[in-house]
């Protein structure tokens, strides 16, 4: 990602460029099955729909992110992100497919990739904006697949974070589970409690593998949870 300059607001619609027509949203119509395939092989997703619910939404952030060479916009779901990176991998496909519709090569940066120098007076799109271009591009709401926290079943796959450090501690029938710095993260019924500790020592796990007495409905909010205090994330 390259450094970026002061954030200024953004006009979901600008007007010093027309919003991409013809080929480029064309792209939105691409079909791979293929993707799809290895999306549900991989079980990545539990369902063919899910699968080109988040092939779909890949190619719309494609799209979007190339609508305007002065913004930067960053990927903010995992899962989408994964369905990007798993068309990717069909290397020839791929270029094929940027080249019909953006006469280039698209590139995939993860979110974690060194700085590059800046190149021009770009600046970073924040959520709310990347929202509001969204609906102004496709002409409805950002989908609830994009929320990585509302996506959560007892099949869901997620990973804790290793570089979150946390620690549980119980008291008056509640468990709390504090990080490093000593800070609350969350406060819960302390029939959860098992479900915390076999998250602590835990590096990837399903949802429906949590200990205890807690309902698959209880578990779920309890990885939701953790998911927006970025405790967990969302495996692909």
């Amino acid at each position: 990602m390259t450094n970026l300059a002061p954030h200024q607001p953004l006009d979901p619609t600008p007007t010093k460029r027309p919003e991409p027509t013809g080929p480029a949203l064309d792209a939105v119509d691409f079909e791979a099955p293929y993707v799809i395939e290895k999306l549900v092989k991989d079980h990545i997703v539990q369902t063919v729909s899910e699968a080109e619910r988040l092939f779909t939404e890949a190619k719309r952030f494609i799209v979007l992110s190339q609508s305007d060479p002065d913004v930067i916009c960053e990927m903010y779901s995992v899962r989408v992100d994964e369905a990007w990176h798993q068309f990717i991998l069909y290397t020839a496909e791929y270029m094929e497919f940027c080249q019909r519709f953006f006469g280039r090569y698209v590139p995939h940066s993860p979110n974690n990739a060194p700085q590059r120098p800046s190149t021009g007076h770009c600046v970073q799109m924040t959520f709310d904006e990347f929202m509001a271009r969204y609906e102004a591009m496709f002409g409805e709401p950002l989908p609830d697949v994009w929320y990585d926290t509302r996506n959560v079943t007892a099949s869901r796959r997620v990973f804790r974070d290793a570089t979150t450090k946390v620690s549980i501690s119980r008291h008056d029938g509640q468990c709390d589970l504090r990080d490093d710095t000593g800070d609350l993260v969350l406060s819960v019924n302390d029939l959860a409690h098992p479900a915390l500790e076999f998250i602590t020592r835990t590096g990837v796990f399903y949802v429906r593998e949590l200990p205890g007495e807690l309902t698959d409905e209880e578990k779920a909010a309890l990885v939701e949870a953790l998911l927006a205090a970025r405790v967990l994330r969302p495996a692909a």
